[in-house]
């Protein structure tokens, strides 16, 4: 079986970040075929277009490993009922200049986690919107919005403390798994 490489983009940048969290647990839920290379995003300079006559160095590596990818999982928090701006930077950064978007063809989904009820479904509906723009063949189901009601749900090494939010993970990591193979026939 062909190992696929995914691109984790986590939109938050705090050290204790749940949604890193999250992405943790997913990882370790993951089979053996599924590798994950988690993109910092946090020291990315502020999009602008000026940069697409003469891209600087970290924009065009960050684009290089977007490329280099198979699949893409994107790990937002809520920030403003929409995407935290470091993330929505770094899809500006990537998907640009015109004609050089990185993300096109690619499979993959949206994920996130927040302490309020909602847990994160607006910004994940926004980011969606996003990646539609940008030919990203999105998993549609099942949606996956945590709500941290405590804060030892998911460890820092992404161990779930609920057997059911483990259970309802490891669905939402093999529907990933599939789609991603579905996808990436080649």
């Amino acid at each position: 079986m062909a190992t696929h490489s995914i691109a984790v983009l986590v939109g938050s940048l705090r050290e204790a970040s749940i949604n890193r969290r999250l992405a943790r647990a997913v990882q370790k839920l993951a089979p053996d075929d599924l590798r994950f290379e988690f993109i910092e995003i946090g020291s990315l300079p502020l999009y602008n277009q000026d940069f697409d006559s003469d891209y600087p160095a970290e924009c065009t590596a960050l684009k290089s490993r977007i490329e280099a990818a198979d699949a893409l999982l994107f790990v937002t928090p809520e920030y403003n009922r929409s995407i935290p701006g470091v993330l929505k930077n770094a899809i500006d950064i990537a998907s640009r200049p015109w004609g050089t978007n990185s993300f096109a063809g690619k499979p993959g989904a949206v994920i996130g986690a927040s302490i309020g009820a909602t847990g994160s479904a607006l910004a994940q509906q926004h980011l969606r919107n996003v990646l539609a723009y940008l030919d990203v063949a999105v998993l549609a189901q099942p949606e996956v919005f945590v709500q941290f009601k405590s804060d030892d749900l998911i460890d820092a090494e992404g161990n779930v403390a609920s057997d059911d939010t483990r259970k309802f993970l490891q669905d939402f990591v093999d529907r990933l798994a599939a789609w991603i193979r579905l996808q990436r026939t080649d």
